[in-house]
């Protein structure tokens, strides 16, 4: 029930500590010692040195350490589910699914390594040329702070700690303060594996004053965080000159054409829209329904959104969990409010009880209303009627953040335009923005960030460039 700190592979703990309760059940599940700037200094000190280690690895030992983990995960597949459960309520089912996935970022890490490669280049190309031996590889940029969410508290911690790692960086990981356990579980598989470089790994706890004492240092040469846009702007501002790869906030949307299959796009929306209670960056929050099928699109959508189970997250057919704490239960609350006094009308949900918020559909909601204009992270979505896809196109783009969009619709020419004219950092047809393999290349513009996730690509973001001539 304790997670400890990693000041790299030494276990060390604090006087004080503080308590995590279930969001559903109100119980102490977990407690974490309280670190301070000291403690996140101390990690990146330890990180330095290891990275002289780390960089120097063969490439057999980092690969034969990311499958290890993989196994021993395999292994405690439900432990860790139900840890994720205790930690931040999600539902058992879905942390299951977070495991797997976990396991699967692991294999692709392995598999994107080994794939890695620089190229040659032509020296003689322009007559100021010279003919020489020309090429670019790809070395480990140094150590690695990672910040992330409680979201998705296992599967976003490999997304970074597992390809940063696999490249030979030293890594100091600052985990979600709801869940610090499922993380430190999670370290202790890297750190207590056989093949593990010494002091590599780093684990520290807390909230901004360790946050950023991280980010400020001149250690770290990359920064990787996944949060919120106000955090994303503190840390791009402190972070001074160093890589910083930011996986912020979202608004996903999706316009619903009227040549869709209109049922079917309603399952997928419903479960887009309220999976992990709406606490997910690509959460479907805004749909564009094209007149003609509107009337029909939100009672198929009300009716699948009815049929969803909410409740314990313990049991295997709850679809809806709590949200993470009666903070943002009150808020999603305020932002039902804030609509129906703007005119918005309540198709179904709008109720709350403690932490559980039940999924709420919005019909009539316009553009200046306060809910489709920012980032909810609650199990609430609004319909609004538009003309045709490019009234829907001109609202969709009309956001600060870029993350996912989709589009539902069997005409070709509307797909294209979709791919080529929503602006944001992944476009998916026929199916909703809420949807992320974890192969793919990840991440948004405007304001939902800058850089790419998944393996391959977070390979790239914590590597750096080295050319290579030789006469």
């Amino acid at each position: 029930m304790q997670a400890k700190i990693f000041f790299g592979s030494q276990e060390s703990d604090k006087s004080e500590w503080i308590e995590i309760k279930n969001p559903y059940k109100d119980k102490i599940v977990s407690m974490y010692p309280k670190c301070d700037e000291e403690d996140a200094k101390k990690a990146l000190s330890i990180a330095k040195e290891a990275f002289k280690e780390s960089k120097n690895s063969l490439l057999s030992q980092r690969v034969r350490w990311i499958e290890d983990v993989a196994k021993k995960l395999e292994n405690k597949k439900e432990e860790f589910a139900k840890t994720i459960t205790d930690e931040v309520g999600k539902p058992i089912k879905f942390s299951l699914i977070e495991v797997d996935r976990c396991i699967e970022t692991l294999k692709l890490t392995v598999s994107a390594l080994i794939e890695l490669n620089g190229e040659t280049f032509n020296s003689d190309a322009m007559p100021s040329g010279r003919k020489s031996l020309s090429f670019y590889k790809r070395v480990p940029s140094g150590v690695v702070v990672a910040i992330t969410p409680f979201n998705f508290p296992l599967n976003l911690v490999a997304h970074k700690i597992a390809p940063a790692l696999a490249m030979g960086n030293a890594v100091v990981l600052k985990p979600t303060p709801e869940a610090p356990l499922i993380a430190y579980k999670f370290a202790k598989l890297f750190i207590e594996s056989e093949f593990a470089i010494k002091d590599a790994l780093s684990v520290v706890y807390g909230d901004a004053e360790v946050g950023g004492a991280l980010v400020r240092s001149d250690i770290p040469r990359v920064i990787s965080f996944t949060g919120s846009v106000p955090v994303g702007n503190i840390i791009t501002k402190s972070a001074g000159i160093k890589k910083v790869a930011l996986e912020l906030g979202g608004n996903a949307a999706t316009f619903i054409e009227k040549s869709c299959d209109v049922l079917s796009a309603a399952q997928k929306c419903a479960m887009a829209s309220f999976y992990n209670s709406g606490q997910v960056c690509i959460s479907l929050q805004r749909i564009y329904v094209q007149d003609e099928v509107y009337e029909e699109f939100a009672k198929a959508l009300v009716d699948e959104t009815n049929k969803l189970i909410v409740g314990d997250p313990y049991e295997k057919d709850t679809f809806v969990g709590p949200l993470i704490n009666e903070d943002a239960a009150l808020r999603a609350k305020n932002w039902v409010e804030s609509a129906v006094k703007e005119g918005a009308k309540v198709l179904c949900g709008n109720k709350a009880e403690g932490k559980m918020f039940y999924p709420t559909i919005l019909g009539d909601v316009t553009d200046d209303m306060k809910i489709v204009c920012e980032e909810v992270f609650a199990p609430i979505v609004s319909l609004v009627k538009v003309r045709d896809f490019d009234e829907a196109l001109s609202k969709i783009n009309d956001s600060p953040y870029g993350l996912q969009y989709s589009i539902f619709t069997n005409d070709l020419t509307l797909t294209r335009r979709a791919i080529d004219e929503f602006e944001c950092g992944g476009v998916v047809v026929n199916d909703i923005p809420t949807l992320r393999f974890d192969i793919q290349p990840y991440g948004g513009v405007k304001l939902s960030g800058t850089g790419r996730e998944g393996p391959k690509y977070a390979l790239e973001e914590f590597s750096d460039i080295k050319s290579v001539v030789i006469f």
